[in-house]
């Protein structure tokens, strides 16, 4: 099995998100064109930083190249559309503006290696995503940035792919237990109740902070944010208070505040919008779980496959078996692929 069987007529945009630079994100996206290119599937790629370039401008460390086939859609910005090697046809400039100037949707009209940049936000990058449809792509792929995890977020993308790997750590544990950590967060169960998980929605979408009863009843919270706020939610849950809606980010001081104030949070479900509005640790999380604490999300993001890569650029490996063996044993039913030796998983 292929990545892209997992893909292929069932998505039309999807993510590919690193734990860490030099977790094998390229490296990923890289083995989905080619399998592309194996089908003729006419791609569209962007992404939510910059990718692309023979030298990683932070770490200064070498990059895979990204080569697209012709007719490959690309969005990027006019600062990276000039350090492309591929000839391409400007389709659209849009009004999204960056650091490395405005967002062009442009498609290569020959083979060869190009550079990636696309729109801030989630908003913009979910409409790149539609032109990218619109001018004939058959699946667009998003490129996530380092700690940009939202690109995986139902908002922006239909579902995603984790890349992880040895540069998270040189104990392959760690490693493998950080990975499920975020897959587990993303696997993390949708609010059930139809009516009410449309009302959070639609309070998650003002930035709200609510309580809601046993009955439906809503009470606003008058806080702007979760962060150094875990006290007044704690204090402000009451027996009937059966969902603590969390408009923003839930992290782990906000949790370790509310349970040391009430011991009502056994009671109650925290809702967010989806997985990556959600900033806590592996350790700490387990502690939240044995304690009681219940995490619902409004939108659930659909992982697909996790890819590892056994190498670390500071010069250590995993035993490339092992490290997949037990990736797929600790991930089942999720598939694992090895993009650095290939096969298929």
């Amino acid at each position: 099995m292929q990545l892209m069987d997992l893909i292929q007529s069932k998505y039309r945009i999807i993510s590919v998100v690193g734990m860490a630079k030099n977790a094998g994100k390229t490296m990923t996206l890289n083995a989905l064109i080619d399998e592309a290119m194996e089908r003729n599937i006419r791609l569209g790629i962007t992404s939510t930083g910059r990718d692309g370039e023979k030298q990683d401008i932070v770490t200064s460390t070498e990059k895979p190249l990204i080569y697209v086939a012709e007719g490959t859609l690309i969005a990027t910005t006019e600062e990276t559309f000039k350090c492309s090697e591929v000839r391409m046809e400007i389709l659209e400039v849009t009004d999204f503006s960056t650091s490395m100037g405005r967002v062009v949707i442009a498609q290569a009209k020959n083979g060869g290696y190009v550079q990636i940049a696309g729109p801030n936000t989630n908003g913009e990058m979910k409409e790149v995503g539609q032109k990218l449809l619109f001018y004939g792509a058959q699946l667009v792929i998003v490129d996530g940035a380092i700690d940009r995890v939202a690109s995986a977020s139902p908002a922006v993308t239909e579902a995603t792919i984790l890349a992880t790997g040895a540069v998270l750590s040189r104990d392959m544990n760690q490693v493998i237990e950080r990975s499920i950590h975020q897959t587990r967060l993303f696997s993390l169960p949708r609010v059930e109740d139809e009516h009410i998980r449309q009302m959070i929605s639609a309070m998650i979408e003002e930035k709200g902070y609510y309580l809601i009863d046993e009955e439906g009843y809503a009470v606003p919270l008058e806080i702007k944010t979760a962060l150094n706020s875990g006290n007044i939610i704690g204090r402000a849950i009451e027996e009937k208070t059966k969902y603590v809606v969390i408009g923003g980010s839930l992290v782990s001081k906000t949790l370790k505040d509310i349970v040391v104030t009430t011991q009502k949070y056994r009671q109650v479900v925290f809702v967010v919008k989806d997985a990556t509005k959600i900033f806590i640790d592996s350790r700490d999380y387990l502690y939240f779980e044995k304690i009681g604490i219940q995490i619902q999300v409004v939108d659930k993001i659909k992982a697909v496959a996790v890819t590892v890569n056994p190498y670390a650029p500071q010069g250590y490996y995993f035993n490339p078996e092992e490290f997949r063996h037990k990736m797929e044993q600790f991930l089942d039913p999720i598939p694992v692929f090895d993009v650095v030796l290939g096969g298929d998983a």
